[in-house]
């Protein structure tokens, strides 16, 4: 993409105006131009961890997920063997290569310190940086914006979607490109919430119309069924925030590539995904979240090759508002849950390996009695590539977090 369709997309998609080029450039004009680069992906509607890195040596995980559990490696559709203890869905083998090159490292039961279930708070919170705190009035990656170096080019930071996100608002301007041709919608495609069919339903209800005790109980059900699906159907767009599906992500993660070949003005990228919120059929190695992982793995695929030489200074950050219940429901899904896994790619990461402190799936290790618990603040996975990789000071990192004392992770990113 030329720069000229750059700046025609971020005004067609309503960022921020531009300056217009002069004879000199933006990548003159900004001394930071060439210098390291950070990918934030957010997958709005809380992804399920345990089904991404599978803990296949935890006899806990095939327990509580009967239906929904991925096998062990080296069975029919099994997890794809990490480090001997974890495995990778196999829906995100496009990944691999990254893993056995080691620039691409997770951060197991990883999430935030605030117990919310609620979507809204829950992704305010890690798009602010201040868990528990509602009044934060800007999101961390403008505040690390601000911490960068130099003055601020309009495209030193790209949000791909029509709508500025909460973590990337505040006083630096923030140029908006429009996402591949996808989207959500309410009651139809990817986001709806799964029901019988209804010429199925139709029979049941001509046959159940009496005053019965069996009719009666038949009615009543239906009308739950429908106040459920109802909930559920407002809980998922809740979840997505207006973001689109995975579907074609691969487009826009490539588009990102090409135009951060071109210009060394970009610093920081956001995307926004939806479709993880998987209450009903979640599935296991096929279905639902098997799909979803397949369109992500392909879109972060493009970052390991697409990026070329930059891939060396560029760490993508992929993040979640929180996990699922270590238990699948009723529905063949999985529920609000707490710990996750979070993913850490490219050329600075020391990758190949599992970080975190690893609790297990016993039941007195449940947060709650329910959920895979929180070992490592998100804030301090962040904080280490703030420091080790954009090579930001302490002072820096207390502004973009305050009111933590979460310390950066160790070890996750190369230093000279």
């Amino acid at each position: 993409m030329r720069r000229r369709d750059f700046l025609a997309y971020t005004a067609a998609a309503g960022g921020l105006a531009l300056c217009p080029l002069g004879s000199r450039g933006w990548a003159i004009q900004n001394p930071n131009a060439g210098k390291e680069r950070l990918v934030v992906i957010f997958l709005r509607g809380a992804v399920d961890g345990l089904n991404v890195v599978i803990p296949y040596t935890d006899h806990n995980y095939y327990t509580m997920r009967p239906s929904i559990a991925i096998a062990r490696p080296g069975q029919a559709k099994g997890a794809l063997d990490l480090d001997g203890r974890f495995g990778l869905h196999p829906g995100l083998q496009s990944l691999m290569p990254a893993w056995k090159e080691r620039s691409l490292a997770f951060v197991h039961a990883s999430g935030s310190p605030d117990g919310s279930r609620s979507h809204f708070e829950a992704q305010a919170y890690m798009e602010s940086g201040t868990p528990g705190v509602k009044i934060t009035p800007d999101g961390w990656m403008n505040r690390l914006l601000a911490s960068l170096p130099g003055q601020h080019a309009p495209t030193e930071a790209v949000n791909f979607g029509p709508t500025l996100p909460k973590i990337l608002a505040g006083r630096i301007p923030v140029a908006s490109v429009p996402t591949h041709e996808r989207g959500y919608k309410h009651g139809r495609g990817e986001m709806e919430a799964p029901e019988h069919d209804a010429s199925v339903n139709a029979i049941f209800d001509r046959m159940y119309t009496g005053a019965d005790a069996i009719s009666v109980a038949y009615r009543d059900g239906r009308q739950a069924q429908t106040q459920i699906m109802s909930d559920l159907a407002r809980d998922m767009t809740e979840a997505a925030a207006g973001a689109p599906s995975p579907k074609g992500f691969a487009d826009d993660a490539a588009k990102l590539c090409e135009l951060m070949r071109q210009d060394p003005t970009i610093q920081l990228a956001f995307f926004g995904l939806s479709g993880w919120d998987t209450h009903v059929r979640e599935g296991g190695s096929e279905g639902q979240l098997a799909n979803h992982l397949k369109a992500l793995g392909d879109g972060l695929a493009q970052f390991h090759t697409g990026l070329r030489d930059i891939y060396g200074r560029t760490v993508v950050l992929v993040i979640s508002e929180f996990g699922r219940t270590a238990r699948e429901n009723g529905n063949g899904g999985t529920d609000h849950g707490h710990g996750n896994a979070m993913w850490v790619m490219g050329g600075p990461v020391s990758g190949g390996k599992i970080y975190g402190n690893w609790p297990g799936l016993d039941e007195e290790e449940l947060h709650e009695g329910r959920d895979l618990a929180v070992t490592t603040d998100f804030r301090s996975v962040a904080a280490a590539v703030v420091q080790h990789h954009l090579r930001l000071g302490n002072s820096s990192i207390t502004g973009i977090f305050p009111h933590s004392d979460a310390p950066p992770l160790a070890d996750l990113i190369r230093t000279a």
